[in-house]
């Protein structure tokens, strides 16, 4: 912190020098001034924060210099120190902001105190200007983003235009007189590869810096007349920038020009644009961004051009509306039940040599062979899983991202590749998935040969095992082509015979000894497997 001495008695200065301790109050620099002029030189200089002066000096008196501070640096703090003590030179001091108005000859601790005050007022004033920069900066931080998300609203909902209509006018003048726009949507979908990566980490600064360059050249400013329009970040989607258009429409292509170039040169990208007819504002906002988005949704993506789309009369479909990835799926399903990656890549070619052979694809049609897809894939997982709880993890539920080659453009060599690699996986998964199955059927035959004595269940066997009863009962069917019930009592019965060449065991026992409890019912499943009962085999089969 710094203060200036201004008097233009020399041994004055020393002593207010002398009587202050500066490193106190964190006063690091002490600067002296001989009349009023000398001190405005040297404020402007060095900008000390604060000042003591005499009133009655030769060729600036004290007055005058209260009166500059006042008007051209308020934020000092001033001490008057004085041999005089006449009512007008108090006042004036107090009218001019004076902290304090201390008489000759000086006070120490008057000083001191005078001191401690003006310092305590600039360390409070100071910690209130941080305090309403930090604000300020924070206010301009979330700004844009308010704005953003009330343009954002008013897409789906325009009656909410009525809330904000004199803050949308003050702050864009998008007032009462605005009575038509249109809607520009750059699309962020079909982004190089290296452009993608380059923001992949921080997409705010990539849509900052995009709306940036857009509402540049939608100012007033740069039109020489009103503002042409908004730019913002459409919040209800993560690849769309928006354009609102008010002013100049008849000139939207030429202006939508100039800001495709301003990115280009920018950025050094360019993005595809689609753009509505003119609507009436603010009730035809949703019918606008509708039009907009179903130009892009419709472009050709096969052509190997970033373009600026305008809608016009509504076109039919394109006749790739004909091809269906259904009509290919058994082939494909068929490859992924083989465990042949070879396999999968020749059934999966097979459909990419027919979408080889379309002149226009565009994102509905894309998405729409993505859901046909993920609808057969559900069916597969669901006939191949046989529905044991793994179907779930496997569904593809995400939204269709367009496979891109490194500078933007539909790739469709990619998502072959993308989509042998994701059948092969599944492939793989059945496979395991069959493997693991025949081995838990194997486990838990050998469990049910450890414990065939016991009364055992098929619910505590489903419970040994923390699988369903119904799929232990169909997977152990499909293993060993018998019903587990009759695969106990096959056990038994094979135990029962053993143990009846023992002559010394009675019916009872053996029946105990292969689990049992009722003599009478083990003699009845024993005949009506071996044909005899339990006795006659035994006298059959005495050494």
């Amino acid at each position: 912190m710094k203060a200036i001495i201004v008097d233009d008695e020399k041994h004055v200065r020393e002593a207010i020098k002398l009587l202050v301790r500066w490193s106190d109050f964190g006063i690091d620099q002490v600067l002296e001034a001989q009349d009023g002029l000398d001190a405005v030189r040297q404020i402007e200089e060095h900008r000390p924060q604060l000042i003591f002066t005499d009133m009655m000096m030769p060729v600036k008196s004290g007055m005058e210099l209260m009166e500059w501070l006042q008007s051209q640096y308020p934020s000092g703090k001033t001490i008057v120190i004085s041999g005089h003590d006449e009512f007008e030179l108090v006042r004036h001091a107090v009218q001019y902001g004076g902290v304090d108005y201390i008489l000759k000859p000086v006070d120490h601790e008057q000083l001191a105190a005078a001191v401690e005050k003006a310092v305590s007022a600039i360390r409070r004033e100071e910690s209130d200007r941080r305090l309403q920069q930090a604000r300020n900066i924070e206010m301009n931080q979330l700004k844009p983003v308010y704005w953003d998300k009330i343009l954002s609203n008013l897409l789906t909902e325009p009656k909410l235009y009525s809330q904000h209509a004199k803050a949308l006018d003050a702050e864009f003048g998008l007032g009462p007189s605005v009575k038509e726009c249109r809607i520009a949507i750059l699309s962020l979908d079909t982004m190089s590869l290296s452009f993608k990566d380059k923001f992949m980490a921080d997409y705010e600064l990539l849509f900052f810096s995009l709306t940036n360059i857009c509402n540049e050249l939608l100012s007033a400013r740069a039109s020489g007349g009103p503002r042409l329009g908004i730019a913002y970040r459409y919040w209800n989607s993560d690849t769309e920038a928006i354009l609102l258009l008010y002013g100049g429409l008849d000139q939207t292509q030429a202006l939508l020009e100039r800001i495709r170039e301003g990115i280009r040169d920018t950025v050094r990208n360019c993005f595809d644009t689609g753009v509505s007819r003119v609507h009436p504002f603010p009730e035809g906002l949703t019918a606008a961004y509708l039009e907009a988005r179903q130009v892009l949704r419709r472009r050709n993506l096969l052509i190997r051009e970033k373009r600026t789309l305008i809608a016009g009369p509504a076109a039919a479909a394109p006749s790739s509306r004909q091809l269906s990835f259904t009509d290919y799926a058994e082939p494909i399903r068929l490859s992924v039940q083989s465990g042949s990656e070879e396999q999968i890549r020749r059934a999966v070619a097979a459909w990419f040599a027919d979408v080889r052979k379309l002149d226009y694809i565009d994102m509905e049609q894309l998405e729409h062979w993505w859901h046909e897809y993920n609808v057969v894939r559900s069916r597969w997982l669901s006939e191949l899983f046989e529905g044991d709880g793994l179907r779930g993890e496997e569904e593809h539920s995400a939204p269709f991202v367009v496979p891109l080659d490194e500078e933007g453009f539909l790739s469709l060599d990619r998502w072959e590749q993308q989509l042998v690699r994701s059948l092969s996986e599944l492939s793989r998964l059945l496979l395991s998935h069959q493997r693991q199955d025949s081995n838990v059927i194997f486990e838990i035959a050998k469990f049910i040969q450890n414990h065939y004595h016991q009364d055992i269940t098929l619910q505590e066997i489903a419970n040994h095992f923390y699988l369903s009863r119904e799929y232990i009962s169909r997977k152990f069917k499909q293993e060993f082509h018998v019903n587990l019930s009759d695969y106990i009592s096959g056990i038994r019965i094979d135990k029962a015979k053993l143990l009846l060449l023992n002559p010394n065991l009675r019916i009872s026992q053996i029946a105990a000894m292969v689990g049992y409890d009722d003599e009478k019912y083990f003699s009845k499943v024993f005949k009506k497997t071996v044909g005899v009962s339990p006795n006659e085999y035994r006298k059959v089969n005495q050494p």
